[in-house]
């Protein structure tokens, strides 16, 4: 397994797209000063994940990106491609050949993972690599000043360097996020005996509230089955009185049809029995008919006169001293007297008359 190629864009000084081919053995990159042979190192512990600016000799992430030049303005983004030669399959990865991606953007300063060109997370290329001692953490870059640092460093740091070159880095990285893991799920595990209490502090309620929603849901089809019965029963009753007046209605259009004959029946018979009267020569026997009753009549309101003024002779007696006044209502009471005993003498004269015409119209009644 060896580096196959590196690909640079936008990164620091290359401007341009520039892609260095290597081959297996050593490479040497060779140059005057400020010429960019640091940039290809710190490309390369860039695309594997480096996250400190001072790791690349810069203030912020997004100094790698290519700042500008006198006639060359700045990039928006920088980009790195890193070719790993994997015919001997040392990285657990079905490729004869892995190709690292990683860009960065000016603008939101954020950072894009890709393995083989389909996008992926830093973990997922950390895990890639950890078998072959490759990653940001591990000492397979060694710059200025960092042999020094590893000759003065204490046992504690010379411990840490010699897990990492001995393959032990991985399974410590492994065992912090399993411990990370674990206390993230001991913290869900207490959260959620807090809300299985909570749920069980507001069980028995809820259980009531079921058992309320239940018998209102029995009570409310008892209901609607009461009222549908009483909605029936009504129902019943209604169509019973309906027929009750429809028979009814039918009895008084019976009645009414023979009352309508009576009476057709009855002017049949006047008619019959004016022309029979015509037919006999009683002619002038209305005249005696509406004679007697107007005698009547008179006999009514001479009586009815009489009796007002004798009540008012009553009171003006008891009311009034003059005796002048008394003299003059009892000459009229002695008139009125004397005008009801002319009526009386004229219904006297006309009583053999009415005794004729009734015995005309009972003949009348005897021949129909």
């Amino acid at each position: 397994m060896f580096l196959k190629s590196l690909m640079l864009k936008g990164f620091k000084s290359f401007a341009d797209k520039t892609t260095l081919q290597f081959e297996p053995g050593i490479t040497v990159v060779v140059g005057p000063n400020g010429t960019g042979k640091s940039n290809l190192v710190d490309a390369v512990a860039w695309v594997l994940g480096a996250q400190g600016p001072r790791t690349l000799r810069g203030g912020k992430m997004d100094d790698v990106i290519f700042a500008g030049a006198p006639g060359r303005p700045a990039l928006g983004r920088a980009e790195v491609s890193l070719t790993i030669d994997n015919e001997a399959g040392l990285l657990p990865i079905d490729f004869s050949e892995v190709t690292i991606t990683r860009t960065i953007f000016r603008n939101t300063g954020e950072s894009e993972y890709a393995l083989n060109g389909a996008p992926c997370r830093l973990l997922d290329i950390q895990d890639l690599l950890s078998d072959t001692g490759i990653g940001r953490q591990q000492h397979v870059i060694v710059g200025q000043g960092q042999i020094d640092t590893v000759l003065t460093a204490r046992p504690e740091e010379r411990r840490a360097i010699i897990e990492e070159a001995a393959a032990i880095l991985k399974f410590r990285r492994r065992r912090e996020r399993a411990e990370r893991r674990l206390e993230t799920t001991e913290g869900n595990l207490l959260r959620l005996n807090d809300l299985v209490r909570e749920v069980r502090r507001q069980l028995t309620p809820l259980q009531k509230q079921a058992d309320a929603a239940r018998r209102h849901g029995g009570l409310v089809e008892e209901l609607r089955s009461i009222r549908l019965y009483l909605a029936g029963h009504e129902i019943g009753g209604l169509q019973a009185r309906l027929e009750r007046v429809r028979d009814q209605r039918a009895e008084f259009e019976a009645t009414e049809n023979g009352v309508r004959l009576r009476l057709r029946e009855l002017d049949t018979a006047v008619l019959d029995v004016e022309h029979s009267l015509t037919a006999l020569g009683h002619d002038d026997l209305a005249e005696w008919l509406v004679r007697v009753e107007s005698l009547r009549e008179r006999s009514r309101g001479v009586l009815a006169l009489l009796e007002e003024k004798q009540r008012g002779v009553d009171r003006e007696l008891t009311a009034a001293a003059d005796r002048g006044v008394v003299e003059t209502l009892i000459a009229d009471a002695v008139a009125v007297r004397r005008e009801l005993a002319d009526v009386d003498t004229d219904a006297a004269a006309l009583g053999p008359r009415l005794v004729e015409v009734e015995e005309a119209e009972q003949q009348v009644a005897a021949e129909r």
